[in-house]
């Protein structure tokens, strides 16, 4: 599934060894407190790699999608960043962090990468993906096929969130 603008890409699941350059793209892609910290990158890294999907172009680290998955979503849960409550087993996917290097953005990286992950979060039975994302990012994900929920309670990094979810 690639475009004459879409690079080769190829995906995998995350190992410890990824978190140093998932970090530097997580913290060059999100605004002050937004950003994911190391520690929180390594463990979610660490606990559930299956829910950490990695966009690789001729071997590098370009992007990421990582999660957690829950019986009952509250997206302003901020303990939920830190896998406090997470269930592998549970239907619902929580989206913490989509992330394209900015040297790839803009040329379909990031939707390709969705696509992929939707897919395998369908072939593992899931019934709804979930996250948030500014404003100017609502258009974007509903093209994904997100549906708009609700402004967030959450003000994460200080900033406004808008919630969406893909049933599955």
């Amino acid at each position: 599934m690639t475009s004459a603008m879409t690079p080769d890409l190829t995906f995998r699941h995350a190992r410890p060894e990824d978190a140093d350059r998932c970090y530097v793209i997580e913290a060059g892609a999100y605004e002050g407190d937004e950003a994911a910290t190391l520690a929180k990158i390594t463990k979610r890294i660490r606990e559930y790699p299956h829910g950490f999907l990695i966009t690789e172009h001729d071997g590098q680290i370009i992007g990421f999608i990582n999660c957690g998955c829950a019986y009952e979503v509250r997206m302003s849960d901020e303990e939920f960043k830190e896998l406090v409550g997470h269930d592998a087993a549970a239907p619902n996917v929580v989206i913490m962090s989509v992330v394209i290097d900015p040297a790839f953005q803009g040329r379909g990286c990031a939707t390709t990468m969705m696509h992929t992950f939707v897919e395998q979060m369908r072939a593992e039975g899931k019934r709804s993906i979930h996250l948030m994302c500014k404003e100017r990012h609502v258009v974007l994900y509903s093209r994904l096929g997100f549906q708009y929920q609700r402004p967030s309670e959450s003000d994460h990094g200080g900033m406004a969130w808008h919630e969406m979810v893909m049933a599955l």
